[in-house]
């Protein structure tokens, strides 16, 4: 009897082990990013697809241009609506459509950062929409390196642009 029950319960316990090692389908719908090959799937509701969720400044000037732009569409079958775009701190400001984006058509999200702040940065915008309960997040980052010295000033003489100096 206590073979049977030993055998009964390794047999649960192999059972339960394997089924851990098995990955379960996405309940949620995600942003994914536009493949070439890939063709475009209508999804029962909205689907994002970006075609990229990364943005690299690379090496930019102090106080360049702070904008990029995120563009996407939507592949689902459904209008899609963005709800709420969060930067992950002050110097990241997000800025977006807030009509629904119909089922097919493109739109983009306009990312700002301070370019004016040295040094390297990495930061997020979380995007809340209708596509499904998860938050959507994108990046950018990059190095803002500082502006070359400028030359100096003339320097300041005696003499003035219209003196010649004939009344010494």
């Amino acid at each position: 009897m206590k073979r049977i029950f030993l055998l009964l319960v390794l047999a649960c316990g192999f059972t339960v082990a394997m089924q851990a090692q098995v990955t379960p389908a996405p309940a949620t719908k995600v942003a994914t990013e536009m493949v070439e090959e890939a063709p475009a799937v209508d999804v029962d509701g909205p689907q994002m697809t970006f075609e990229t969720l990364e943005i690299d400044y690379g090496n930019i000037e102090q106080d360049s241009d702070p904008f990029r732009i995120f563009k996407f569409k939507n592949t689902g079958n459904a209008a899609l609506l963005i709800t709420n775009a969060r930067g992950s701190c002050g110097c990241t400001v997000p800025s977006y459509s807030k009509a629904p984006v119909d089922a097919g058509a493109e739109s983009e999200i306009k990312v700002r950062y301070d370019t004016h702040r040295l040094g390297q940065f990495r930061k997020r915008v979380t995007l809340t929409t209708n596509v499904g309960q998860e938050p959507i997040v994108l990046t950018i980052k990059g190095m803002v390196k500082p502006k070359p010295a400028e030359p100096a000033a003339v320097p300041a003489s005696e003499q003035g642009i219209f003196n010649n100096g004939g009344g010494k």
